[in-house]
């Protein structure tokens, strides 16, 4: 039987010793006043981790992008990670870079990044693929789209019990992404999710640091 055929309702949400972290997603517009928005959302001291996720523009340019975003996310204690590149995460020194499956393997990437670099592996409703990136070395995996989402659409839709099954089987973190707000990320805390990556739910807002403080409630269950 193939792992994904395995029926993960048997595990129960696991019992939480620590509150789940919101992990921050950037939109695809950066520059101009963003710096100041994602000052503005680290403020309430809610999210633990950025991923600066930007389509369709030169690694010379995004690094300049970049700059003024990572020292801001230094200040406040909160790991920076790039989306897809290694190339990039090593030019910029980031706290690690988040792979796609199509964006490389785990492997080369700690190689490249080396033994403190925070890896994480897209998984989307598949736990054949977690558990894969688990052997090759990832520091968390990520489940989603949970949700309709617009920043990734995404035909995948796990159920919250993959969350539960992964959180008691393994101590790898996991995340769970994708159209989530805080009204619908209750049952993923309480499935196990270690982490809430959120875009829209805090960016698409006038207000990002009140936005951000409205997950801390839920998180903290």
């Amino acid at each position: 039987m193939d792992e994904d055929d395995f029926d993960p309702i048997d595990f129960p949400p696991p019992e939480r010793t620590e509150p789940s972290r919101l992990y921050l997603i950037s939109p695809q517009e950066v520059g101009g006043a963003f710096p100041d928005r994602l000052k503005a959302a680290l403020e309430p001291g809610v999210a633990t981790a950025f991923q600066l996720r930007v389509k369709d523009v030169g690694e010379h340019e995004l690094a300049r992008l970049a700059e003024p975003l990572q020292r801001i996310c230094a200040e406040a204690g909160v790991a920076f990670i790039v989306n897809d590149s290694m190339a990039l995460a090593k030019r910029l020194g980031a706290d690690g870079v988040h792979l796609g499956q199509s964006d490389g393997d785990i492997r080369e990437a700690r190689a490249l990044l080396g033994a403190d670099a925070q890896i994480g592996r897209t998984c989307h409703d598949s736990r054949h693929l977690a558990m894969q990136a688990g052997e090759d070395g990832a520091d968390y995996v990520a489940f989603g789209a949970f949700h309709p989402t617009t920043t990734k659409p995404s035909h995948y839709r796990p159920q919250p019990s993959i969350l539960s099954w992964w959180s008691t089987v393994f101590e790898i973190p996991c995340v769970a992404i994708g159209g989530i707000t805080p009204d619908n990320a209750r049952p993923l805390v309480e499935a196990g999710a270690d982490f809430i990556a959120v875009c829209q739910a805090v960016w698409g807002t006038d207000d990002p640091g009140a936005a951000a403080a409205a997950f801390g409630p839920v998180l903290a269950l």
